[in-house]
């Protein structure tokens, strides 16, 4: 395996999960505030609260980790992503800092201000829909390169059906995979309220889910036929991970297993995101960069790798170490502390 690849390997299990951590996270904001508006928040914030407490801190180190070593190792993304998504990538910014500030006020100052939670509970859709435009454009035919520069082409973004199915699947998404989770937690801490509420979530979101992974492949074959042909080369990656989509839901159906239907949620997900990036290959974004022409030196890629399976060596036993000291212990989850 040559060290490119090994390089976006890295990176790409660093956006995974950044994926699964930040769509609990955000959606759980947005189920926070849904309930407080249907006067359901007695059942149910208590216990997002107690998730989101020891966490959110910390939901954002994969992005930065991938943020980073994307840039490292292939240059050239900097620039063409840098100037392209210059207005995108700003809105994020502003709506994470708006986040973390916002949930901040709601916890530690005023506990019932309705615009603080519609404001948490907002950008934990607007957030994903805004991330979810640089891979619409790593398809291609989003910007154009100019003597004056990059530019991102507003008109062909706006009415292009393959940008609004990604929007459309990175915010059903990021509910299905929360609601999975909490649904779970919520079975950890014996809250059969909670339970049941969040139970018919995940039900809930999981079809319009699958619908939206079925539309996002049918917007893709008018945008990229070449991306879609190779998609539909590794069918079997995909038909796997609708297994383990269908394993997830008859599982929270029954009403039994929680805990192994999330984790067929993750497979899901982790099978999926690994079939979408090896069908992109070569091209990180179309026709301007591919995974050979945009790497950095060998030496520069090699010490970045070593770094950077270092520093996922030290985040992930840290997660699990702040998952059994707060998430998972017993009279945490329980809110006896």
């Amino acid at each position: 395996m040559s060290y490119e690849l090994v390089g976006i390997t890295v990176l790409w299990i660093f956006l995974y999960g950044y994926l699964i951590i930040a769509s609990i996270d955000f959606g759980a904001g947005f189920f926070a505030y849904y309930a407080r508006l249907t006067k359901k928040d007695h059942l149910m914030n208590q216990l997002i609260s107690r998730y989101l407490s020891p966490v959110w801190e910390v939901t954002n180190v994969f992005f930065v980790f991938f943020f980073v070593g994307l840039v490292g190792f292939f240059p050239d993304m900097a620039y063409y992503f840098g100037q392209s998504l210059l207005i995108p990538g700003s809105i994020a910014i502003v709506l994470l800092a708006i986040r973390g500030s916002f949930y901040a006020f709601e916890n530690y100052g005023s506990k019932d201000n309705q615009l603080y939670m519609f404001l948490y509970g907002a950008t934990g859709l607007l957030i994903p829909a805004s991330l979810s435009t640089a891979l619409t454009i790593s398809e291609g035919g989003y910007i154009k390169e100019t003597a004056g520069g990059v530019q991102l082409l507003y008109g062909e973004l706006f009415t292009s059906p393959y940008s609004w199915s990604v929007v459309f699947l990175a915010i059903v998404s990021v509910l299905y995979i929360s609601a999975m989770f909490l649904t779970y937690y919520a079975h950890r801490a014996g809250d059969q309220p909670a339970l049941e509420l969040l139970r018919k979530y995940a039900l809930f979101w999981s079809s319009p889910t699958i619908i939206a992974s079925l539309t996002t492949f049918i917007a893709l074959s008018q945008q990229n036929m070449d991306h879609f042909q190779r998609a539909m080369d590794l069918w079997w990656v995909f038909g796997i991970s609708v297994g383990f989509f269908m394993v997830a839901v008859f599982l929270v159906y029954q009403g039994k297993h929680y805990g192994w239907a999330f984790m067929a949620v993750m497979v899901q997900f982790f099978v999926a995101f690994f079939g979408y990036g090896a069908s992109h290959l070569p091209y990180l974004l179309r026709p301007y960069v591919t995974i050979t022409s945009g790497v950095t030196n060998e030496s520069m890629a090699i010490a970045l790798i070593v770094a950077f399976i270092a520093g996922l060596l030290l985040l992930i036993p840290s997660l699990l170490l702040l998952m059994r000291l707060f998430l998972f212990d017993a009279d945490y989850v329980k809110g006896k502390k």
